[in-house]
């Protein structure tokens, strides 16, 4: 497949509600997304980097310069056969693995519609459905904490997902868990923690969590091995696993027993499926993150997360719970039992509405491929 053009747009989105992590709150979303051009054929890829380098080191504008100067020229000289040599053709840029996914995941969804199968079957997804949790920003306070997940668990989602920092924490699990004490509720902390408070994150055993996403150091194995043998409640890995070495590294150490999949934070499909693949070795269950996407990355959440070893439910609910419209049609839908329908038709399985697109779009920029 020889990319003929490669389409950049800066999106903005305003959020339903407010979403407050450790990191701050969120009202708004600066998103970039990859429009790629080849053989009469359309696809799309989304960067899922933060506006601010918070999360990790990319944000918007990295991610922004990235591809223009460096990954989409690269890209549009190449001949590329599936989604699978994106990687090789960029690996000469180091590092920007957020702006390397959303590339890389358009040409895997280019492939899918060439091949006129779906994007899910085409990563080797296994499932007619997948489990729907949920993630719960901090809230204003404790009575609206418990109403949103009051609300969620009404609304069939099989996982409920706090987020979680000092001073927020063991008092809204024990609010939580004495309201709900049956349902899978999980914690994630963004790293909000230090080996100091290992300890009192030991105790939290007595919540029965279903797992403690990422507590300490967002690049750190060793100390959540530490932590890890203080506890009986599994650790998830998420920001420190970047590819499928950390996978091997920290499972080998014992740093946690479930790995959070984000395809962004490991730089594409490609990853994601070896870092799928190591876990499964492990006997390590897998879900698939979310990062506040639009339909666009939210679809390719739903194929990734239709492979044998995505376990758990991840985070991958309704579009209506961040956007009053998304740029995708129909927009997806949660069941009331908590799961989504995975698309069989070719490609991502969801429409793209460019007009919304086009009245969101605040800059953007194409890349044509050298004639010479």
């Amino acid at each position: 497949m020889k990319i003929e053009e490669i389409h950049l747009r800066e999106v903005q989105m305003p959020l339903v509600n407010p979403f407050r992590t450790s990191f701050g709150v969120h009202t708004m979303r600066r998103m970039l997304l990859v429009e790629i051009e080849c053989e009469g054929m359309t696809a799309w890829g989304e960067s899922v980097a933060g506006e601010h380098p918070y999360f990790s080191d990319e944000f918007v504008d990295t991610a922004w310069t990235a591809i223009e100067l460096e990954l989409a020229p690269r890209l549009l000289k190449a001949d590329v056969s599936s989604g699978r040599d994106v990687p090789d053709v960029l690996k000469q840029v180091r590092g920007h693995r957020m702006a390397k996914a959303a590339l890389e995941n358009a040409v895997w969804e280019l492939d899918s519609l060439r091949q006129g199968i779906s994007l899910a079957k085409l990563l080797g997804g296994t499932r007619d459905k997948i489990a729907c949790g949920v993630s719960i920003g901090i809230q204003p306070s404790r009575e609206e904490q418990l109403a949103t997940v009051e609300k969620e668990v009404a609304a069939g989602y099989q996982r409920i997902k706090m987020k979680c920092q000092p001073g927020w924490d063991e008092e809204i699990f024990a609010m939580v868990r004495d309201r709900f004490p049956d349902i899978w509720l999980s914690c994630d902390a963004n790293s909000a923690y230090t080996l100091e408070d290992a300890d009192r994150i030991a105790a939290w055993d007595r919540f029965n969590l279903l797992m403690i996403e990422q507590p300490l150091w967002y690049d750190d194995f060793y100390f959540h091995a530490q932590l890890q043998k203080k506890m009986k409640t599994p650790i998830c890995l998420d920001e420190c696993i970047r590819n499928r070495r950390d996978a091997r590294a920290a499972l080998e150490n014992g740093s946690g027993r479930i790995i959070n999949i984000k395809v962004g934070r490991v730089g594409g499909f490609t990853e994601a499926l070896a870092v799928h693949d190591v876990a499964e070795e492990f006997g390590v269950p897998v879900w698939c993150g979310g990062m506040l996407e639009t339909g666009i990355g939210r679809a390719q959440n739903v194929a990734l997360s239709s492979l044998p070893n995505f376990k758990l439910p991840g985070d991958v609910s309704a579009s209506a719970r961040y956007w009053k419209q998304d740029i995708i049609e129909p927009e997806v839908t949660v069941s009331a039992q908590g799961e989504i329908v995975v698309p069989t038709t070719p490609g991502r399985g969801w429409e793209i509405v460019r007009e919304r697109i086009d009245a969101i779009t605040v800059r953007s920029l194409t890349l044509r491929r050298p004639t010479a």
